[in-house]
């Protein structure tokens, strides 16, 4: 079986993201025959999930790893929980629900250009795919102190009995996040060895 590592960018980002193209470039160079699936993800939270379970199951004989960074966190967590597979997730949303009320009407994203909306219902959808119950041998958990949109504490909590790395200082676009990737290939227990 191949691996196969899908992530999961955050509200407003896309694949060409600072993390996700960092993400590209190191799994290109130390474990080649790892395949990095990273879609534009549909702006709708229930499309987002129907574009990423479609992903997931077309590709149904491979070994699955996930990495979610802010809302594609979110997203990764309610996947791994549905697939029983590993997921990094990198200053994750927690309750992005309470925040997405201040995002409602038009945006603009600004990798793509796209403008799309917003929508009361979004908050419903996200509420509706929050994972109450967390398995702790799933997830490595990375926060950073200084992150400056989401609180960092509430994802250290919610993941507190996973393998969580809360380091101090830092923003929400996590700074050193390449000095990180060894240490993300390490807890996806892949090796050269299982990827050729």
């Amino acid at each position: 079986m191949s691996v196969k590592i899908l992530y999961i960018h955050g509200f407003n980002s896309s694949p060409l993201s600072m993390k996700a193209e960092l993400t590209k470039e190191y799994f290109a160079l130390h474990y080649p025959n790892v395949e990095i699936i990273c879609p534009q993800i549909k702006s709708s939270p229930f499309k987002a999930i129907d574009q990423l379970e479609s992903i997931v199951q077309t590709l149904h004989d491979n070994t699955w790893c996930l990495i979610g960074s802010s809302l594609g966190g979110y997203f990764a967590s309610y996947l791994a929980e549905k697939y029983r597979v590993k997921a990094v997730l990198v200053n994750p949303a927690v309750k992005p629900y309470l925040l997405m009320s201040d995002y409602i009407g038009w945006q603009l994203n600004p990798y793509t250009n796209e403008t799309y909306q917003v929508q009361a219902e979004h908050i419903d959808e996200l509420k509706s795919l929050e994972q109450q119950k967390i398995s702790e041998n799933l997830y490595q958990v990375m926060v950073q102190t200084g992150d400056e949109v989401l609180d960092y504490r509430l994802a250290a909590e919610k993941f507190r009995n996973s393998q969580l790395i809360v380091q101090q200082g830092g923003d929400h676009g996590f700074i050193n996040f390449a000095d990180m990737l060894p240490n993300i290939a390490d807890y996806l227990a892949i090796n050269k060895s299982n990827t050729q």
